[in-house]
C-alpha cells in the first residue's frame, strides 16, 4: 500500500513539475515575443522626416527632461504667432520614430492659438534608451512630460489638453489617472489596456494563440511597470472630468476598434463629456489624413518604377547596404516636402479645434 501511494505521489509530483515547467517556459516565450516587438528602438527614417522649415512661421524650442529612470527625453515646444491660450501635449504612436511624424498636427494647432509640446518617448529618435521597453512606458513618459510643462518656468502657465494617436491614444487617456487637471483629450485609434496593443497587433501572426499569451504579458507588465500597467484608459476617464473625443475607424487592422472606441461607446455614449467620431474605411495610419490626397500613392508609384530601373537584385543580402543608400538618395531627390507635409484632413481638424476651444477659451 505504501509503495503504491509512493508511486502515485511521485507521479503527481512529476506531473506538477511538468506543468510548472511548461507554464514558466510559455511565460518566458511570451515575454521574449513582447520584448522582440516592443523593447526596440523607434527611430524615424531620415529621408521621410518632416522638417520645421516646411511649415511657414513654425517656431521650435528644444528641451530635455528626465523620465522615470533618469533617461533624458527630447522635448519640443512649437508655436506660431501670438495669443496662445492653451497648451496641447502630443503623444506619438509606436514604430515610426518619435514625434516627427506628427509635426503637421503640431503645426495645425500651433497656427490656431496653441502652444504644442511634443516629445520623443524613451528609445525614440533623440531620446535616450536602448529600446522603448513596453507599452506602459508611454504613459510614464507622458506623465513626466506633463509635469515638465507644468513646472518649467519658461513655459506659460496655461490650460493643458492632450492629443494622441495609436499608442499615444492609449497614453493620453491612461495618464488622466495621474493628471486629472487636464482639460480635454483627443484620442485617435487608441486602446483601453496596455496589453491590448500586443494582443490586437499579434492576432494576424499568432491567431487565437494570442489569447493564451495575453495573461502572461499582463503579469510581465505589472511586474515591470506597477501602477502604470494596472491603470486603464477607462480608469483615467473615471479619475478625471476631462472632455474626451474618441476617433477610430472600423477597418483598423492594427488596433481593432473593439479595443477602444466600441468599448468606450458602450459605456459613455450618453455622457455629454464624450464625443465619438467613427469612420468605416480609414484604417490606422491614415485616419488623420485627407482621403482625397493622392500624394502617397504617387510617391509609391514613382518608387516602384524606379525599382524597375535598378541593375541589381535589391532584395539580395549582398546588395542590402547599396540599396539602402540608393533608396535614401532617390527619396532625397524626389520627395516633394510641400505636399508631404500637407496631407491632414482639415475638416476633421476643424472639429478637433472646436472641441479643444470649448474647454480652453
Amino acid at each position: 500500500m505504501k509503495k503504491t501511494m509512493s508511486k502515485k505521489r511521485k507521479r503527481l509530483i512529476i506531473f506538477l513539475c511538468l506543468i510548472i515547467f511548461l507554464v514558466i517556459g510559455w511565460w518566458a516565450f511570451c515575454v521574449k515575443m513582447y520584448n522582440d516587438n516592443f523593447n526596440v528602438r523607434g527611430d524615424s527614417y531620415t529621408p521621410l522626416m518632416l522638417r520645421a522649415e516646411d511649415f511657414e512661421g513654425l517656431e521650435c524650442t528644444e528641451y530635455t527632461f528626465p523620465s522615470d529612470k533618469g533617461q533624458k527625453l527630447a522635448g519640443y515646444l512649437y508655436s506660431s504667432g501670438e495669443n496662445q491660450h492653451a497648451i496641447v501635449v502630443l503623444a506619438h504612436g509606436f514604430g515610426d520614430g518619435g514625434h516627427n511624424s506628427y509635426m503637421d498636427v503640431a503645426n495645425y494647432f500651433a497656427e490656431n492659438g496653441y502652444y504644442v509640446f511634443c516629445y520623443d518617448a524613451t528609445g525614440c529618435d533623440k531620446s535616450e534608451g536602448e529600446g522603448v521597453g513596453g507599452t506602459p512606458q508611454g504613459v510614464i513618459d507622458l506623465d513626466h512630460a506633463i509635469s515638465f510643462v507644468e513646472e518649467n518656468m519658461d513655459i506659460p502657465d496655461l490650460p493643458i489638453v492632450l492629443f494622441g494617436h495609436s499608442w499615444g491614444g492609449y497614453c493620453v487617456c491612461s495618464v488622466l489617472n495621474f493628471h486629472p487637471e487636464v482639460k480635454a483629450v483627443i484620442e485617435c485609434s487608441g486602446f483601453n489596456r496596455s496589453s491590448d496593443m500586443f494582443e490586437s497587433g499579434g492576432k494576424s501572426q499568432a491567431g487565437g494563440i494570442i489569447y493564451t499569451m495575453t495573461p502572461f504579458i499582463r503579469i510581465h507588465e505589472r511586474f515591470k511597470y506597477g501602477k502604470y500597467a494596472s491603470h486603464t484608459a477607462m480608469d483615467g476617464f473615471e479619475a478625471s472630468d476631462a472632455a474626451v473625443m474618441v476617433v477610430h475607424s472600423a477597418d483598423d487592422d492594427v488596433i481593432g476598434i473593439e479595443y477602444g472606441c466600441d468599448k468606450y461607446y458602450e459605456k459613455y455614449k450618453d455622457d455629454p463629456r464624450f464625443t465619438f467620431i467613427r469612420f468605416e474605411d480609414r484604417g490606422h495610419n491614415e485616419i488623420l489624413n485627407n482621403q482625397a490626397n493622392t500624394y502617397k500613392d504617387e510617391l509609391n508609384a514613382g518608387f516602384d518604377k524606379w525599382l524597375d530601373t535598378l541593375d541589381y537584385n535589391y532584395e539580395a543580402e549582398e546588395y542590402k547596404e547599396r540599396f539602402k543608400e540608393d533608396k535614401a538618395r532617390y527619396l532625397n531627390e524626389n520627395l516633394d516636402h510641400a505636399r508631404w507635409s500637407s496631407m491632414l484632413d482639415e475638416e476633421l481638424f476643424v472639429r478637433f479645434l472646436e472641441f479643444f476651444d470649448k474647454t480652453t477659451k
